[in-house]
């Protein structure tokens, strides 16, 4: 008894008599390829400082960077917080593009006053 399985409806795989392919009308013509967002090129081998949701800042050295923007730091140092008195050193590390913030040079970023507090 055929219960429509096997080579009377083709099988496995057989998308492509169904139009379930890579083909179609959208996907036919090429799509623009997407800038990213920043240039972090001119910051590869400086020190960079990244803080990540959650409020966690680290400085290293930027190795390389992808369209997602996960980031290779070497010489990670983990900044002092409110739980952790002193800097860790983290070494070499891999961060995800999702968790981060904030991504600026270590030199040249300075704190200032909130002009918004209440004095």
């Amino acid at each position: 008894m055929d219960r429509g399985r096997g080579a009377s409806r083709g099988g496995r795989g057989g998308a492509a008599k169904r139009g379930g392919g890579s083909g179609g009308g959208a996907g036919s013509q090429e799509k623009p390829k997407r800038e990213a967002i920043l240039d972090l090129s001119k910051y590869v081998g400086s020190k960079v400082r990244v803080t990540f949701t959650g409020g966690r800042q680290v400085t290293g050295i930027l190795k390389g960077f992808d369209q997602l923007l996960n980031l290779v730091l070497d010489q990670v140092e983990e900044e002092p917080s409110e739980h952790q008195l002193q800097p860790r050193k983290l070494g070499l590390a891999v961060v995800r593009g999702p968790t981060v913030t904030l991504i600026a040079p270590a030199d040249g970023f300075e704190e200032i006053a909130d002009p918004f507090a209440g004095n």
